[in-house]
């Protein structure tokens, strides 16, 4: 059963913890610092990390200036610190001009050459102007509450806002396997209880490194 994502505890505090590196060295330098859940608090599977960036559309966009325009902005790793931290930021339907959200397991950054992302692809589905927000909050609820049942081939969530209309799309590892990509359209389908002729696009990360665009050039799928 997918992990309940209705708020809790809202006193309890958010901790950080040490965890070493696997090459098991003392030196400081390798160990990393991870949020990890309050005392009573209900932890998610998989820590996740919001991310947020804007450009300007006019200016060509590459992965350098792309990176320097991603800023990460908190990490959650359970369903209460979730509720806290989301409950704080503005929703994708109030935001302006070309900005993102994006929401990836940690240490996953939301880019197309991330180790993690390099064989997969994403799905995508375009929204009418008025509809990011509610959408984005299902498919994120879905996405930490484990819904899709696809094992760890779930790596993040986008939700795109544009002048003209507003793009969701969640990325997998693995672009290559039909029976996941599939299993995650329709579990697509259902959570955001889509009608049956949505037209819904696939893209792999590959295809987006060759034409250095997200969503043109997709493969269209009823």
């Amino acid at each position: 059963m997918g992990t309940s994502l209705s708020p809790q505890d809202d006193n309890a505090q958010e901790t950080d913890c040490h965890v070493d590196n696997a090459d098991g060295n003392n030196n400081n330098n390798n160990r990393r610092k991870t949020v990890c859940p309050g005392a009573g608090e209900h932890p998610l599977q998989y820590n996740y990390t919001f991310w947020y960036s804007r450009r300007t559309p006019s200016r060509p966009a590459s992965s350098l200036s792309y990176e320097q325009n991603i800023r990460q902005i908190g990490t959650v790793a359970s369903v209460e610190q979730f509720w806290r931290f989301y409950s704080h930021l503005v929703r994708p339907g109030d935001l302006s001009g070309h900005s993102d959200f994006h929401l990836f397991k940690e240490g996953i950054k939301p880019m197309w050459e991330d180790e993690s992302n390099r064989s997969g692809g994403k799905w995508i589905i375009r929204l009418r102007k008025g509809l990011a927000s509610r959408f984005w909050e299902n498919i994120i609820l879905a996405m930490l509450g484990e819904q899709f049942m696809v094992g760890e081939e779930i790596c993040g969530a986008v939700v795109s806002i544009r002048f003209q209309e507003d793009i969701l799309s969640i990325w997998n590892r693995t672009s290559n396997d039909q029976t996941t990509t599939s299993r995650i359209r329709d579990t697509l389908r259902r959570v955001l209880n889509l009608p049956a002729n949505t037209i819904m696009e696939y893209k792999t990360h590959n295809d987006s490194l060759r034409d250095n665009s997200s969503f043109r050039n997709t493969k269209i799928s009823v």
